[in-house]
């Protein structure tokens, strides 16, 4: 008999396995080398404010076994909030056994039952063919939209967080 995959909204207690898992899907899918300090501080700030996103977490066997977070977008044209997918990660002894797609349905089962929630969406590397296949399985189409950036050359310090 094999371990239920359940999914659970992560606690400050998983901080250290959310900056893990987001410094190896930095390193896997774009070869960044990410300040570990700075991602353990911005994981921190989104368990201390669900206003910033909300992780959740796939657990098989006891173990954490992938993730993923959503941010908020409203949209004055439909009226609704989107949901952005971010974070997204599976580890790879896990893979290919359900977990992206538990988390996703977990997702599409909160929308559902908030009717503000008018999409999902999420972005990813143009090259990640793995992560385009998996997507379009679970319903995902590729918009029209691109996505553009600026980084901003003096970002205001952190500031620290209440307490």
């Amino acid at each position: 008999m094999t371990d239920p995959l359940l999914i659970r909204r992560a606690g400050p207690a998983d901080a250290a396995i959310i900056t893990r898992f987001n410094l190896h899907l930095a390193a896997e899918t774009e070869d960044l080398r990410l300040d570990p300090a700075c991602v353990a501080a911005g994981v921190a700030a989104v368990l201390a404010d669900a206003a910033k996103g909300v992780y959740f977490l796939a657990e098989l066997g006891g173990a954490v076994a992938g993730q993923t977070m959503i941010t908020y977008e409203w949209s004055d044209w439909r009226n609704g909030l989107i949901w952005w997918l971010q974070s997204v990660y599976v580890s790879p002894e896990f893979r290919r056994q359900g977990v992206f797609r538990a988390l996703f349905d977990h997702l599409l089962g909160e929308a559902a039952r908030q009717p503000q929630v008018c999409a999902l969406r999420l972005y990813m590397h143009r090259d990640n063919v793995a992560a385009r296949r998996t997507y379009e399985r679970a319903g995902m189409v590729q918009t029209h939209y691109e996505v553009f950036e600026y980084d901003n050359p003096h970002p205001l310090p952190p500031t620290p967080a209440a307490e």
